[in-house]
């Protein structure tokens, strides 16, 4: 069982035309980076979409084949460049309509608006209506509960659909995170270090790369060269990531290796 958890992957996909077009910069993956490590978990995959129903109906249909637990966000309102919830339900092969618990949180959205002196508390006008519009979700889902103002999200096969606004979407992972996917934290112990080389081509190293990998079967190594910026001398960083244990012998190997094909550890001084 704790294999099973373990080899668990995690997705996020990211849709909104405005992304792409660069009218919006994106919020969502390093943040969902930071909660995921926050508790013990890793990305391990992200990809992000255009509002187009085509291209997110192909995405999910693949993303609800793997069996990965997914992270959506965006696209789920009820205007007419919103397809998320859509796609959703024609990547399943199910009919869309409007949840229950989704109505009724609506309802109370709607209500609480009106104790503010916004809007009608009568759901048959077009505005309701239209607001009733984000509560149609595919059939078979659970909602997602969003504190900020009541509007939910939806799950459904390992996916949670979440809105494009970080101040909703945020609070929304984060329950999810901590109500579904409670059992997956901290299950697997790993640790990451690196050090940065000097005077040293990256082709020199990759054999070594290619034995510590081979050595110790649960260690990755990377190399992440870098020609210098604003001066800065060009130099490579260096590092492994995996079990603790392994990972340290691998690291010490690493630097042996470095200072063995005439690396430095600091930076050249100029002369």
């Amino acid at each position: 069982m704790a294999a099973d958890i373990a080899a668990r992957r995690i997705g996020l996909i990211i849709v909104g035309d405005e992304i792409l077009s660069g009218r919006r910069q994106d919020k969502h993956f390093a943040k969902v980076i930071e909660m995921l490590g926050a508790r013990g978990m890793q990305l391990s995959w992200a990809e992000f979409l255009p509002d187009e129903r085509d291209k997110l109906v192909a995405a999910y249909r693949r993303s609800f084949a793997s069996g990965d637990i997914v992270f959506s966000c965006g696209g789920i309102g009820a205007t007419p460049d919103d397809h998320t919830r859509q796609a959703a339900a024609e990547a399943l092969g199910v009919d869309l309509a409007l949840h229950p618990q989704a109505e009724q949180a609506i309802v109370q959205r709607t209500q609480d608006l009106v104790a503010k002196g916004q809007g009608t508390a009568d759901m048959s006008t077009p505005e309701n209506q239209q607001r009733l519009q984000m509560g149609v979700f595919p059939q078979g889902c659970e909602i997602i509960p969003n504190p900020y103002n009541r509007i939910p999200g939806f799950y459904i096969r390992e996916h949670s659909f979440v809105p494009g606004f970080p101040v909703m979407a945020w609070p929304m992972l984060e329950w999810t995170l901590d109500t579904r996917y409670r059992e997956l934290q901290h299950t697997v112990r790993h640790s990451e270090h690196s050090f940065l080389v000097f005077n040293m081509p990256e082709s020199r190293i990759t054999l070594s790369l290619q034995a510590l990998e081979s050595r110790w079967p649960a260690v990755r190594a990377f190399s992440l060269p870098s020609v210098g910026e604003a001066g800065a001398p060009g130099h490579i960083e260096l590092g492994v990531k995996g079990e603790p244990e392994p990972a340290a012998e691998a690291l010490e190997f690493l630097r042996a290796e470095v200072l063995r094909l005439g690396g430095q550890f600091t930076a050249p001084v100029k002369g």
